[in-house]
């Protein structure tokens, strides 16, 4: 009982955690946009992880040769790509990959790239903040054409020759371009600490009554009848 009970308090002190995660994540987002000079200078992980969520507003010329389509993407339930390019930032040496939405895949032909359209010229994005995309199990290397599984911001920047940012920025905003943008919002999973500690409490609780019945209620009646 005392190790079980144990466990679900941890499971709480977790769950406590997270929900201070969870809000710090939602202050950021209605924090005010980022400006320009802080996305293009160097930053390291620990001022990546203040930046995270933080919006943003983007002004630049897209890198449209450069698009990746990451493959075997959800969104609302549906397989397609999350489409990435890259952004030159105007008025800094600097280049921003941003993921720009979701496009459905071409079913009869696993080939096939989406009809997504990049406007030429100088572009305003608005966006927040975001870590590098997502990986997902692969069996061999990402590979370098336009659809991949994956896509490592290192090895990137070292294949473009771009001078990619240490961030990368997910685009928000209504569907266009070909792009959906029902991104999920980000969760620290506050209900699974609470389901976890549930079951551990559940299971002291179950423990206490078979101790209870095995080694009182039952011994007691059975002392009665003899």
């Amino acid at each position: 009982m005392a190790v079980t009970f144990s466990l679900g308090r941890w499971q709480l002190a977790r769950a406590t955690q997270k929900q201070a995660l969870q809000e710090s994540i939602e202050s950021r987002q209605h924090q005010p946009a980022i400006d320009l000079a802080t996305v293009a200078a160097p930053i390291d992980q620990t001022q990546l992880d203040k930046l995270l969520h933080r919006p943003v507003s983007l002004r630049g010329v897209w890198v449209a040769d450069r698009t990746v389509y990451l493959d075997n993407r959800q969104m609302g339930g549906r397989q397609g790509f999350d489409v990435l390019t890259p952004l030159r930032l105007s008025g800094a040496d600097s280049v921003v990959l941003v993921q720009r939405g979701w496009a459905p895949r071409n079913f009869g032909d696993r080939t096939a790239l989406p009809a997504v359209q990049t406007p030429s010229g100088e572009v305003t994005i608005l966006g927040r903040i975001a870590a590098s995309p997502a990986r997902l199990y692969s069996l061999g290397e990402d590979g370098h054409g336009a659809i991949r599984q994956n896509l490592d911001l290192e090895a990137f920047r070292g294949e473009t020759g771009l001078p990619l940012a240490s961030l990368t920025v997910l685009q928000t905003g209504e569907a266009s371009e070909g792009l959906l943008r029902e991104w999920p919002q980000p969760a620290t999973g506050v209900e699974k600490h609470h389901g976890y500690a549930f079951q551990w409490f559940g299971l002291c609780a179950l423990i206490g009554l078979l101790f209870t019945w095995f080694q009182v209620v039952r011994p007691f009646y059975i002392s009665r009848r003899v």
